[in-house]
């Protein structure tokens, strides 16, 4: 079968996924790489994709390529979420990676990442009671709910660590104010955009993406990162609230160093752990495993499946 190879562009990270088909339901990982890229930076407030914020992803791309290269991925895919939707600028952002890069692809819409996200946080995890997939980015949040491996409601929300970062926390360390102000512009935002009846049908959550991840990390104390312990780690709202007590308590350079912490993610955690408590409060759930697979898994397996590019 292809190695397929997928791209990531999102609005706080560009990842690299490298994988070949093992069943229908399942890879075998080649490579994965993830790089703090911003490209969103400012976008909540222009509009627009910033000049800097673009080099920096091209500056990545030309790393991934020659992984890309080195592992012999034949099928190349890539994904740009909500930056990307988000700006003026946005497609020929898109066009300048398809040409320089050589990937195929598209700009995703919200049902398009709901589903491949839900795919890939559940292509090892099977129930009888709905699941919440929980994924977090940086100009987003998506809110998936299904059974069986099938979506049955999602929404995209305005809520992302970027973009709450720049609006709300401006104190280093933030303020208590400006963390209420967080809660109270994130909460209520999932539960207007979930019907009641579908939060309270959810059984359990899968948290993937940067921030749950970065969460299950510094609560594990991992130096190095470790994916394997990552996967399936479970983290109570408790735990979570212990946690954003710690890092919101220090500035911006003290955070850079705690353990677990990948230091590029330093600016943004506290916003992000935010938002997870709140998403969680809004679906009455105490606790979420924190999953590795997430879109990039999605769409690997759905461009596998398909034999094509997304």
């Amino acid at each position: 079968m292809s190695r397929v190879a997928v791209v990531d562009i999102g609005t706080n990270s560009t990842r690299l996924l490298v994988a070949e088909p093992d069943t229908a339901r399942s890879l075998r990982e080649l490579a994965r790489e993830s790089i703090v890229t911003r490209l969103g930076e400012g976008v909540d407030a222009t509009g627009r994709l910033g000049d800097e914020p673009q080099a920096r992803v091209f500056r990545v791309l030309d790393e991934y390529r020659e992984i890309m290269d080195a592992e012999n991925a034949e099928v190349r895919a890539v994904v740009m979420t909500s930056a990307v939707r988000d700006a003026a600028n946005g497609a020929e952002f898109a066009d300048t990676v398809r040409e320089r890069y050589g990937l195929e692809g598209r700009t995703l819409s919200g049902d398009e990442e709901a589903r491949l996200s839900f795919l890939g946080a559940t292509s090892s995890r099977q129930g009888d009671a709905p699941l919440l997939v929980i994924d977090i980015g940086g100009g987003s949040t998506e809110l998936v709910e299904g059974l069986h491996g099938e979506v049955e409601f999602h929404v995209s929300t305005q809520v992302g660590v970027v973009r709450h970062t720049e609006r709300h926390l401006h104190g280093d360390p933030p303020t208590a104010q400006e963390l209420d102000a967080l809660a109270a512009d994130a909460g209520p935002r999932f539960e207007d955009a979930v019907p009641a009846e579908v939060r309270s049908g959810v059984a359990s959550a899968i948290a993937v993406a940067g921030t749950a991840t970065q969460c299950a990390a510094i609560d594990l104390e991992l130096d190095p990162y470790d994916a394997d312990r990552v996967e399936g780690h479970r983290l109570t709202l408790d735990t979570l609230e212990a946690m954003l007590r710690r890092l919101a308590s220090v500035p911006l350079e003290e955070r850079r160093s705690v353990r677990g912490l990948d230091p590029a993610r330093a600016p943004t955690i506290v916003a992000g752990i935010v938002v997870l408590c709140e998403a969680l409060r809004a679906f009455g759930l105490e606790e979420a495993r924190i999953s590795e697979r997430d879109i990039l898994w999605g769409v690997a397996l759905d461009v596998a499946q398909r034999g094509r590019a997304a």
